[in-house]
């Protein structure tokens, strides 16, 4: 393969003192919850705040003067991008950053913060990938690849030296998305454990993981990616990657963004961990195959965290809709003094909190002398949106979801 152990080895020497060693965490609620000990890589926690500082730094230091000359090119939805920045900067070296229009404002932001020229070109990740490239061409600078570069790839894999270094796993769950970072885990880990599995966990919307193994060669997807985990939008796995992942990788498990949104909440309200869309893919899968996993020791690896917070908002209020702790309705009601009012002591009287409302008197599909009312309530649970539903009703609220 084109990434050795010894390649992994090395980047580790880089990246001494650059790089902080992530601990492995526990909960009791994932252990209850799948059945197995399950242990969480944060790298959400790591500099620039994803693992792509492994590859990127690495990929850095082992440039030539003159390439360092001639500066770096590189397209990224974000993570990448981040860290090749920070990279560059504390190294002296010039880059741009090709991101997606549609890329995280925060990511973008961020990028342009370590010091570094950023470029919006593209849709999404393919786009922005054509436009470097072109970009690279251009001003004869190296380009610098997400995944698809053995130096990135061996610095992704200290990630693996770093599990085999703190326990004894049965399983390894990794998200997915060009192939660098799960490349570079299953070669150290099966390096020290060579009776470990290692499952890729990819984004239904950017599912290029199972299809480069059920084609048997680096695969991708001929339609548009569409998923909040972005940091796993490739639409390709690299070829490089693909040699490790061939032969080393068991299975790819598929999750759809529901899925990642729930993981995201989970470890949010439960572990107090804020992840990204992508970084909370591992853990997703892991419930999602959870019957496989029983009394195993199981690694969940969290790439990112670098999430918009736009998009974490509309993930908690999904995901607190789906456990029953958001109620949404409305009801149609005479639009005279103190009927809000009676309906707003009714609600209380429930043992539930208005989060927002809207009165609406004007809408052409109630009746004159009508408003209707729209309102998102704090609830305990499915039970206690089953009690406001049953008092309201008894008071003579026709209320509709």
């Amino acid at each position: 393969m084109s990434v050795s152990y010894g390649d992994i080895e090395a980047a580790r020497r880089r990246l001494d003192g650059i790089v902080k060693p992530t601990p492995l965490m526990t909960s009791t609620t994932l252990d209850r919850m799948i059945g197995a000990r399950v242990l969480i890589k944060p790298e959400n926690l790591q500099k620039t705040g994803s693992f792509k500082i492994r590859g990127a730094f690495n990929r850095v230091a082992a440039m030539t003067e003159a390439e360092k000359k001639r500066g770096v090119v590189a397209a990224s939805a974000g993570n990448h991008g981040q860290a090749l920045s920070w990279a560059a900067t504390r190294a002296g070296v010039n880059a741009t950053i090709v991101m997606p229009r549609t890329a995280a404002i925060a990511k973008i932001a961020a990028t342009r913060g370590y010091g570094q020229n950023v470029v919006l070109e593209g849709v999404d990740y393919q786009e922005a990938l054509f436009a470097a490239e072109a970009l690279c061409e251009q001003k004869g600078a190296l380009f610098i690849d997400a995944y698809d570069d053995p130096l990135i790839i061996a610095g992704q894999g200290t990630l693996g030296i770093e599990i085999a270094e703190q326990c004894t796993p049965d399983v390894v769950m990794v998200p997915v998305g060009g192939g660098g970072l799960i490349a570079g885990i299953a070669i150290a880990i099966k390096q020290h454990f060579p009776n470990a599995d290692v499952i890729g966990v990819e984004a239904a919307g950017s599912p290029q993981l199972s299809l480069s193994l059920a084609k048997n060669a680096p695969s991708s997807i001929d339609r548009p990616v569409d998923t909040i985990a972005d940091g796993l939008a490739t639409g390709r796995i690299g070829k490089i990657p693909f040699e490790a992942i061939s032969a080393l990788v068991r299975r790819a498990v598929t999750v759809d963004d529901f899925e990642i949104g729930e993981a995201v909440l989970l470890m949010l309200e439960r572990m107090k961990l804020l992840a990204e869309g992508a970084g909370a893919t591992a853990l997703a899968g892991a419930l999602k195959i959870a019957d496989e996993l029983k009394g195993k020791t199981v690694v969940v690896v969290v790439s990112g965290g670098n999430i918009d917070i736009n998009l974490l908002d509309r993930i908690i209020g999904h995901g607190l809709a789906k456990m029953g702790r958001l109620f949404r309705f409305a009801i149609d009601m005479h639009d005279r003094p103190a009927e809000l009012s009676k309906l707003l002591a009714e609600i209380a009287s429930a043992g539930a909190n208005v989060h927002t409302i809207e009165h609406d008197r004007t809408r052409r599909d109630i009746p004159i002398g009508s408003a209707r009312v729209m309102l998102e309530l704090e609830t305990r649970g499915p039970d206690h949106i089953a009690l406001i539903r049953s008092h309201l009703a008894s008071r003579r609220y026709q209320v509709v979801e």
